[in-house]
Parts: C-alpha cells; sequence; structure tokens
C-alpha cells in the first residue's frame, strides 16, 4: 500500500512556490502549487522548505558530561535532520554512539576524537599515552560510513603541557588515514599562529568566531594572515557557536573582512539548549539574520555547503526520487533577543523558526519554544 502525502504551498528560500510529493519515503514529485496529489496533506502556506538541515558540530553523547545530550532532542526536534557529533567518542566509544544513531530518527555521523577517551575527561589530550594509533585506525576501518573526520581539541584546558603535539599527531594519523581533521581552537597555549598552519585542504576550524583572547582576528577586527592562507588553501570555517566560542563582535568584523563562514554549527549538547546562549540550530541561524547575512546564504551554509564537505551532495538538494529529508521553516517577526557566548546581547526584527522535518520520509514537529 502506498503512503503518500503532500506538502502544499511550500516556498524555497527564493521565493519560488512548490508542492512536494512524498511516496514511502522518497520524494515522488515536485510540481506546481496546487497541483500535487496524495492521500494526505500538509498546507505549508507561508512556510518555507529546505533539503534538511545538516549540524557539522554538536555532542551527541548523553552518558558524558556535561558535553553530552539525546541524539533526537538536538536532531529532528530542533529541525535538523542530520548530525555530525564532534569528537564526543574516540575510539573506546565510537561503537556504542553508532549503535545508539541507528536506534534515532535523525541521521548520525561522527568525527573520531583522536584521544581514545573521548569527551570521558574535558582534559583528553592532556595525555599523550591516550592518543592510540592502532585503535583510532581500527575503529576507522569498523566504522568508515560513519565516521566522517578526526577531530582535537587544541586549547590550553584540554591539552595541558601536551601542548601542540597532539596537534602534529593528528595531523600524521589524518594523513595515514586519509580523514580531515576538526580543530577546536580556543584559548592559548598553544598560540593560534602554531596552530592554524598545520591545517590542511578541507581540515575545518571550528570556534573561528570566538571572542577569546588566542582569536583569529587582531584588535582592531582585521583577519590575522595565518587565518586568510588558510582560507586561501581551502581550510574550511564552521562557526561551533557553543557556551563559550561564538562573539558578535568578531562575526562583524569577519563579516566586514569577507570571512564568512563555511558552514553555520551550534556545538549544542544539553546544558547550552536549556539554558543558552545556543538554545536550538534556528536560534543560531537567527544571529546570521540579524548579521545580515541573507536568507539563501544562512540556508545554503546547513544544507548544500555542509553537504558538500561530507560528500554527500543528496543531502544538500531537493531532487524527485531521492529519500525525503527536508527542513520546514518560517520567518517570524520580532523583537526577540539574541545573546552570544559572551553574554552580549542584540535586538533582531526578524528570525528563523523550525516547524518541522520530513527525515527519512517520516513528517516529525519541532519542538515548541517561547
Amino acid at each position: 500500500m502506498t503512503d503518500s502525502w503532500v506538502l502544499r504551498r511550500v516556498k524555497r528560500v527564493s521565493g519560488e512556490e512548490i508542492d512536494i510529493v512524498i511516496e514511502n519515503g522518497l520524494i515522488a514529485e515536485i510540481t506546481e502549487p496546487g497541483k500535487g496529489r496524495a492521500t494526505r496533506e500538509y498546507d505549508g502556506t507561508g512556510t518555507y522548505v529546505s533539503s534538511g538541515w545538516i549540524d557539522m558540530h554538536v555532542h551527541a553523547f548523553p552518558e558524558f558530561h556535561p558535553y553530552g545530550d539525546e541524539i533526537d532532542e538536538i536532531g529532528v526536534r530542533q529541525g535538523v535532520t542530520t548530525i555530525v557529533d564532534a569528537g564526543s567518542c574516540g575510539s573506546d566509544r565510537i561503537a556504542d554512539l553508532i549503535r545508539s544513531g541507528e536506534q534515532a530518527k535523525t541521521n548520525v555521523l561522527a568525527f573520531l576524537n583522536i584521544s581514545r577517551i573521548g569527551l570521558l575527561r574535558i582534559d583528553e589530550l592532556s595525555q599523550m599515552a591516550w592518543i592510540d594509533r592502532e585503535r583510532a585506525k581500527h575503529a576507522i576501518a569498523k566504522f568508515g560510513d560513519s565516521i566522517v573526520g578526526l577531530k582535537a581539541r587544541i586549547s590550553r584546558s584540554v591539552v595541558g603541557e601536551s601542548g601542540i603535539e597532539p596537534l602534529r599527531v593528528a595531523r600524521e594519523l589524518s594523513e595515514e588515514t586519509g580523514l580531515p581533521l576538526m580543530v577546536h581552537i580556543g584559548s592559548g597555549p598553544p598560540d593560534i599562529r602554531e596552530v592554524i598552519p598545520l591545517l590542511a585542504r578541507k581540515d575545518i576550524i571550528t570556534h573561528y568566531l570566538n571572542g577569546k583572547a588566542n582569536n583569529l582576528f587582531d584588535a582592531e577586527g582585521r583577519p590575522l594572515q595565518v587565518l586568510t592562507d588558510a582560507v586561501a588553501r581551502g581550510v574550511h570555517l564552521d562557526v561551533g557557536h557553543g557556551t563559550a566560542s561564538f562573539s558578535f563582535r568578531v562575526a562583524e568584523a569577519a563579516k566586514c573582512h569577507g570571512i564568512a563562514p563555511d558552514t553555520i554549527s551550534t556545538d549544542i549538547y544539553r546544558g547550552n539548549r536549556l539554558n543558552g546562549p545556543v538554545y536550538s540550530m534556528d536560534n543560531v541561524l537567527s544571529k546570521f539574520l540579524l548579521l545580515g547575512y541573507s536568507l539563501e546564504e544562512i540556508i545554503g551554509m546547513v544544507t548544500v555547503n555542509a553537504a558538500a564537505w561530507l560528500g554527500k551532495p543528496e543531502l544538500g538538494r531537493i531532487r524527485a526520487d531521492d529519500t525525503a529529508n527536508l527542513t520546514l521553516f518560517t520567518l517570524a517577526d520580532g523583537p526577540v533577543m539574541l545573546t552570544d557566548s559572551e553574554g552580549e546581547q542584540r535586538t533582531a526584527n526578524q528570525i528563523i523558526q523550525a516547524k518541522g522535518v520530513v527525515a527519512n520520509g517520516e513528517f516529525i514537529e519541532c519542538e515548541i519554544r517561547a
């Protein structure tokens, strides 16, 4: 028996209004508004549709504290159909994360923490003995369909006396496995000028808009040479908002100098989901609307750009015969107060609000937030 329904009069970010017919979990047809035929209907008048949002930096392993949360709470309930766990687990627990993902409605991919213990501790790179290359390579061989890269958190509280050495090992492991690095940047030492030159094309700098002293912009807001050099050689810039890693001031300087994010991600986990300043993907996206990025640019950063980096272009498009992974959202009028990671507040006159997703063909309403 065919299970079919139509998303009626939804619109792309370009403003084009369409009907999308979904049959047995696949996009069966994309047609003019009012022309789609199905047994069930969703009235999408006034609602935007995009391919399913992708969050490139989350923490979705609830057993680890403080950086953990339930997969679907930070996935489909947020309007996000695919999450990429950013190194919660190393080789010790990556199998558990992947098994949990198989039970979730949200698609789950992962960066493997180069420390075998992952975020069991928040100084996971302070002991070089916790970096076990052979166990990491074994995990990659076993779970290669789910592991998209390696994660190294290179900031003072994580590496301790190990300094820059964990990143040197991560670089070697990247070259041995062919997997790119996602590198967390934060307080020094190591100095940011030591860190960034070790990154290569397709590696990711996450938290690149943080407002800490050891950041990528000088006192006048100009990008450091190491940053412009990295962009020129194809290093990918990711937001990774988090509790302490997004500054309106730095983001404004970056935009002024044309250093736009490749991807917008949340670095969400239970604490900053419930208590802020992250709350949700749409809250983070709204901050970029406030900064003056266009809706098309913003949605592209969590769809097409993220899907391209992952090597899964099908996740960033809406096309007949593809699995239906879609996000439905609206633009709502403010005023709404938005807060960055430094406690600075800005008033938004318009915000993005996720309404629901179609995840692997199933319609799921988003969490209702005040």
